[in-house]
């Protein structure tokens, strides 16, 4: 790091200069080239990370149910918390094959992201175009899942509920990291929004959707006290 920079533990990197004509949400010169601070990195890995671990454990279950169509998933906890009546719904299916399949072959490209950005490469911008579309499909996706999770199967699948959770900061904070490095042409001020406010809009989503969860779940909650 050149001497015109200085760390910042919550924005990662960014370029040294007066607090009053400073724009903290710009990022460091090599956020901007295409690289990323420590912290994003580290949170493509983690979030990667837990995204393979749930998606290969509902991998498994789906391929103990195709050979034993009276087995019970390990993660059916009670008839509202669990994942067979998701793995035999159409929904696990939604573009013709099992929904598993997309989270083993995307997850594994955000860990390896996430181990190169940690080792100091910086990204093309077409990369980076890249991850935000995959991530936007994914919180699309998910959203729907949610959906159908709350209003028609009317319960919650645990490691489906880990996915929904790693994919929300995964989608925010890329969207964010984008407006720095031009892979997301934004104006000054929502850059600034979603860079600087990352976390509290990662968290407001998160409270949203539990929040939606308790109220159309209100019923299944009560079985459980």
């Amino acid at each position: 790091m050149s001497a015109s920079t200085r760390e910042d533990p919550d924005l990662d990197d960014v370029e040294a200069g007066p607090p009053s004509t400073l724009d903290r949400s710009a990022g460091s010169e090599h956020e901007r080239a295409g690289g990323a601070g420590r912290g994003f990195a580290l949170l493509l890995v983690i979030t990667g990370i837990a995204g393979v671990i749930a998606a290969a454990m509902l991998n498994i279950e789906y391929i103990h149910i195709l050979k034993d169509p009276e087995y019970t998933p390990v993660c059916d906890i009670n008839p509202f918390l669990t994942c067979g009546a998701f793995l035999g719904s159409p929904q696990s299916q939604a573009f013709g094959f099992p929904n598993v399949v997309i989270g083993m072959v995307a997850f594994p490209v955000v860990v390896v992201t996430g181990v190169l950005l940690l080792a100091g490469q910086r990204l093309p911008v077409w990369y980076w175009r890249g991850l935000l579309i995959g991530t936007l499909f994914g919180i699309g996706f998910v959203t729907w899942l949610q959906y159908q999770a709350l209003f028609s199967i009317r319960a919650i699948c645990p490691w489906c509920a880990l996915v929904w959770a790693v994919m929300i900061p995964l989608f925010v904070h890329t969207l964010a990291r984008s407006t720095q490095n031009g892979a997301l042409p934004v104006g000054g001020g929502v850059r600034s929004l979603l860079v600087q406010y990352r976390w509290v809009l990662t968290a407001l989503w998160w409270l949203v959707v539990v929040a939606v969860a308790l109220i159309a779940l209100a019923e299944q909650w009560s079985t459980l006290l």
